[in-house]
């Protein structure tokens, strides 16, 4: 009855930083990999990056080169998380526009403008341009990101770790399985944790 209830979305470094400077009690972010003293994490799941191609594309690595990429912006861990995949597969592109909007990304992807690199959450986000795009695996090796429940440690009690349970049901009968359906690829990649 005493509690107050904010929603807040952003980029995951900054949700984290109002934690750590407690604005915020609960956050739901993709995994950083730093390990913050004070917090509780609770993983909920594991989505692998996925190609966006304009619809009918032959999605080949040598094909991709001539294509511009239209990537998430690097200012945005994810962003940088796809600009240190590529370098390590050394998979060279062609002039890259970064943008931190998947509506933006899609919407470019559909019109044939590029390619682009995002998650199947990112996905989602954008849904109402997947029927003029391709989602499909990548083609080169495969890299993921987790997304993860955090909490300042000992402040809510046994909270956090309910909040984590129910969201990994809700995620599984919402998200999950209905990408499982539409995209049968995805059941080795995209998981709860």
């Amino acid at each position: 009855p005493r509690t107050q209830f904010l929603l807040e979305t952003g980029a995951s470094h900054r949700l984290l930083d109002q934690l750590d400077a407690r604005a915020l009690d609960v956050v739901v972010t993709a995994d950083l990999g730093e390990v913050t003293e004070g917090v509780e994490a609770h993983p909920l799941l594991e989505e692998p990056f996925v190609a966006a191609v304009p619809k009918g594309t032959d999605v080949k690595v040598e094909g991709l080169r001539d294509m511009p990429l239209i990537q998430y912006s690097s200012r945005h861990f994810m962003g940088r998380q796809i600009a240190a995949h590529l370098a390590r597969e050394r998979v060279q592109t062609a002039h890259r526009l970064e943008l931190d909007s998947y509506h933006a990304i899609l919407a470019m992807v559909a019109a044939g403008a590029g390619w682009t690199i995002l998650t199947p959450l990112g996905v989602l986000r954008a849904q109402r341009f997947v029927r003029d795009v391709d989602i499909v695996e990548l083609p080169f090796t495969p890299f993921s990101r987790r997304i993860t429940l955090s909490a300042r440690r000992g402040v809510l009690g046994d909270l956090p770790e309910d909040v984590a349970h129910r969201l990994k049901r809700q995620l599984d009968r919402t998200i999950i399985q209905p990408l499982h359906d539409h995209l049968p690829w995805l059941a080795g990649g995209m998981r709860l944790l």
